[in-house]
């Protein structure tokens, strides 16, 4: 395959980009790779062996996915395809689906479309997906091509280390089984069969690493000192979301204009992750820091979205971006600072559940202002409420303990 209609007409590719708002040091990093195309284009028989090459000379792995979307835009382009900016597909697709057979690709397209007419929610189908696609690859390695292949000991052996004992996590093991407890057409006898041989894994409970008193004390100077330590207004008005409200990443990410009522001083959203409506009151640290964030920093868009990128065409954030605010919050702060330290969104939420538990604020109503479906789901964060823990703790000073147990 050769580059010629790419190399005669990329300039009306980089002018289609120009009109189309994408940022200048995007169009350079995709002219550097036409530039390389041409001095290269006598020893590369496609564009996948062109981003082949470019990616086995990185250790980079965000240059690796770069230039997979990179070469994805060429190739779509030498076929007469302008690129879109809201539609990011890369060239070289990786992922467990991608390597199964037609027969395993098949069952999971089945899985798909059974739960997509079900309703469920996008993230939850792709979720159990990758899940069942990692299981199937595996049996795939196995030398085991179709369902009917699978037995009872290969099945379990997935969720085995060599010593016989549980690798994987019940959470992982019920994502599995929600691919073969769909209707899978052809497939749903053999998918019952080897639902059945899958392991029954016990839960376990994680440590909360929630926010000690002290690193709370200086998130507070954050927030309210004259000194935003550099964050940028965006940067605030997330960081106060995540501290005052709890709210989950993606939740802060879909927030539209809409959604935020100023007469009545509240936020009304639908959740992204349960679909459940949440009325939450808008105070005034929340609310003066998203209308900082809308009047002095928020650039010019027609996207009801209320946080935008910084850089053109100022796509809505990604949830994912909302960690390398808080990565910014606790470096404002001067807490976590050592390697292996939390420093996600979720502590945030963790410890919005805890200071209410700890308040004493009724579960039921604790429940309702992080947006829980289930009440049952506030049990989680009730093991880091360390406050009434210790009231639980009984005492031993009536038994005898030998001198020197407890020194350190």
């Amino acid at each position: 395959m050769g580059f010629e209609n790419l190399l005669l007409n990329y300039g009306k590719l980089i002018k289609h980009m120009e009109d189309n708002g994408y940022s200048k040091s995007y169009i350079l990093l995709l002219k550097t790779e036409i530039n390389w195309l041409r001095k290269n284009e006598n020893t590369i028989n496609s564009y996948e062996d062109a981003c082949s090459m470019r990616e086995e000379q990185t250790m980079s792995s965000e240059m690796r996915r770069r230039y997979r979307l990179e070469y994805g835009i060429l190739k779509r382009f030498d076929a007469g395809v302008y690129p879109d900016y809201r539609l990011k597909e890369p060239l070289i697709k990786y992922g467990a689906y991608y390597q199964l057979c037609p027969e395993y690709k098949d069952v999971i397209d089945c899985y798909k479309d059974a739960d997509s007419q079900r309703g469920l929610k996008s993230n939850t189908i792709k979720g159990n997906a990758s899940a069942g696609s990692c299981f199937l690859q595996f049996m795939q390695g196995k030398g085991l091509y179709s369902m009917s292949d699978i037995g009872e000991k290969t099945a379990m052996s997935f969720f085995t280390d060599e010593s016989g004992n549980a690798s994987l996590s019940s959470g992982y093991k019920k994502q599995i089984a929600a691919v073969f407890k769909a209707d899978l057409g052809k497939y749903t006898e053999d998918a019952r069969r080897i639902l059945a041989y899958l392991p029954c894994i016990r839960p376990r409970r994680k440590t909360i690493p929630y926010l000690q008193p002290e690193e709370n004390q200086e998130l507070h100077k954050v927030f309210i000192g004259n000194c935003k330590a550099g964050l940028s207004l965006r940067d605030q008005a997330i960081a106060t979301l995540l501290f005052f409200t709890g709210l989950r990443p993606c939740d802060i990410a879909s927030l539209t204009l809409d959604e935020v009522d100023w007469d009545a001083d509240e936020i009304r959203m639908i959740q992204n992750k349960t679909d459940v409506p949440l009325v939450l009151p808008l105070t005034a640290m929340v609310g003066n820091a998203i209308y900082d964030y809308i009047t002095a920093e928020r650039p010019e868009s027609s996207d009801r979205h209320i946080f935008l990128g910084k850089n053109r065409p100022h796509d809505p954030i990604a949830p994912s971006a909302l960690w390398y605010v808080a990565s910014k919050i606790y470096d404002a702060a001067g807490i976590r600072l050592t390697d292996g330290d939390r420093r996600g969104t979720h502590l945030f939420r963790y410890n919005a559940a805890t200071t209410f538990i700890g308040n004493g604020i009724p579960r039921s109503v604790a429940s309702a202002i992080l947006g829980h479906e289930d009440p049952s789901s506030l049990d989680h964060y009730t093991f880091a409420d360390i406050k009434h823990l210790r009231e639980c703790a009984l005492s031993i000073e009536k038994f005898p303990v030998r001198e020197g147990v407890f020194d350190i």
